[in-house]
């Protein structure tokens, strides 16, 4: 079955965004939430992205990072996911990013995407990380294990 064959309650639950905002809270505090407001008994795919700090960048150690937003970021956060749904009608979107210090290990960006189907959920999800990186107004700065910070993002 392919999402045109699904019935009409399905497409009622579908091309939805459930959430899209920034916060300074742990994302894995919100894990349970996300999965739980994303996922409906039609959705036959729950696809997660768990966006992690790790522990190097460019051959390089990372001791820890700090995320800053521009004060619009929230609303182009929300823009940009709204936009993946209007591609993926079909999917339903929870996607959160966290802003502040974070250590290695800490999730940084999280994105739970359900569907009837696998291809509509693995889809959107891979398109709402790809988008939200490229367009949304955040910037990392990491703590060097050499002592010095280096900026991601501001090029």
């Amino acid at each position: 079955m392919t999402p045109g064959e699904d019935p009409a309650r399905v497409h009622e639950q579908t091309g939805r965004v459930i959430a899209a905002f920034l916060t300074e809270d742990r994302l894995e505090d919100l894990a349970v939430e996300a999965r739980a407001a994303t996922a409906t008994p039609a959705m036959g795919a729950v696809v997660t992205f768990d966006g992690v700090v790790r522990d190097h960048d460019g051959g390089a150690d990372v001791n820890a990072l700090t995320y800053t937003a521009h004060p619009t970021a929230g609303d182009v956060m929300g823009e940009v996911v709204r936009d993946v749904v209007k591609r993926h009608p079909h999917a339903r979107v929870w996607a959160a990013h966290r802003t502040g210090a974070l250590a290695i290990g800490d999730t940084a960006f999280y994105v739970v995407v359900a569907a009837a189907h696998r291809a509509a959920a693995f889809a959107a999800a891979t398109e709402v990380v790809d988008e939200v990186k490229a367009r949304v107004p955040v910037w990392k700065e990491q703590e060097m294990a050499d002592g010095t910070n280096h900026w991601v993002g501001l090029e």
